[in-house]
Order: structure tokens, then C-alpha cells, then sequence
């Protein structure tokens, strides 16, 4: 929209449920504002170690679980079994685990249940990662590297109640719709 449509503006507003959304200009990047998904402990299903084909050393629960490792390496190592994450309770795994350097955390985000395999970089995900990772490093804003194929960089405010997340995007569909 800011692209295409409204080139001058410096923001835009787009309306889910019964909630109005704005995504605002921040130099060569995008903010979003929208309600955190703090984690909580669950009941670990016992088919989600094998369907990520690596046990997870702690696993948490919003809207998607939220599945824990140690190292950087071990998330990007993962080869899930789509077949078997769809048949989840959940729609989705987030998996993480502590950055390095300029970020403070890694992750991947996979939704086969919703015909999205991996999905490259997800806002929704970071909704849940930023309360998680503000609450275990002691801070509210964050950098999160998401490491799938294409990958991509979050920046995190977590707001309490609220996440603010930003980054870079890049148009990757047009159409038209006749009505």
C-alpha cells in the first residue's frame, strides 16, 4: 500500500476483526503494532520431538508452541516432518534459540497445517518470541534473525500487552481484483 497506493503517505491503516492495524514509514523499513502472545508452559504432545526431528529443551504455548534449543545451529539444522506437524492440536512451531553478535535471538516458523511449510519471515511468530525473549534476556527491544531459505530480520519493542515489529519489506505480489 505505502509502495503502491499511497507512495506519500506515512501511514496506513488496515482493518482485522474489530481492530485497526497501522503500519507506519521508519526510514527504509515498516513498524507494525499488535498484540503480544506471551507463552505459556504446557503439556508437551508426544509426537512433536519426532515430527521436528530434534527434541526441543523446553516447549511453550501461545496461539503456536514455541519449541526451545540451545544453539543457533540446531534451528537451522531442522528438517521437519510437514506431514506430521499438521496433525498438531496447534497450527503452527516456532522454533528458537539465543543469537550472536547484533541478534539477540534465531527462529523458524513452520505452518503446515495452514499450507505454508516455512514460512520466510512471520510477524505472528515474533508476536510470541518478543514477550518470551524480552522476558529472558531482561529487555524490550530486540533483533531477531529468522533463518529460513530467503531469512529476514525483526526488530522487536516488546510494549507489555503490545509488540512492535519492523523491518525491511519488499512487494511480492500485485493483482487486481474486479468486483
Amino acid at each position: 500500500m505505502l509502495e503502491r497506493l499511497r507512495p506519500g503517505a506515512q501511514a496506513v491503516g488496515f482493518v482485522s476483526g474489530k481492530e485497526t492495524f497501522t503500519v507506519t514509514r521508519d526510514g527504509d523499513a515498516l513498524t507494525l503494532e499488535m498484540p503480544a502472545l506471551p507463552p505459556r508452559a504446557i503439556v508437551v504432545p508426544p509426537t512433536l520431538a519426532g515430527a521436528l526431528g530434534r527434541a526441543p529443551q523446553m516447549v511453550l504455548a501461545a496461539k503456536h508452541y514455541l519449541c526451545l534449543y540451545a544453539r543457533a545451529d540446531d534451528v537451522a539444522g531442522l528438517a521437519p516432518d510437514m506431514a506430521a506437524l499438521a496433525r498438531l492440536d496447534l497450527p503452527a512451531v516456532i522454533v528458537t534459540a539465543p543469537g550472536s553478535g547484533d541478534v539477540d535471538f534465531v527462529s523458524r516458523f513452520f505452518a503446515p497445517a495452514n499450507g505454508v511449510p516455512e514460512d520466510h519471515v512471520s510477524g505472528v511468530a515474533h508476536l510470541c518470541l518478543a514477550p518470551y525473549w524480552a522476558e529472558r534476556l531482561g529487555k524490550a527491544v530486540l533483533v531477531g534473525r529468522q533463518l529460513s531459505r530467503r531469512g529476514g530480520i525483526v526488530r522487536c519493542t516488546h510494549l507489555g500487552a503490545r509488540v512492535r515489529l519492523g523491518g525491511r519489506a519488499a512487494v511480492f505480489l500485485e493483482g487486481q481484483i474486479t468486483i
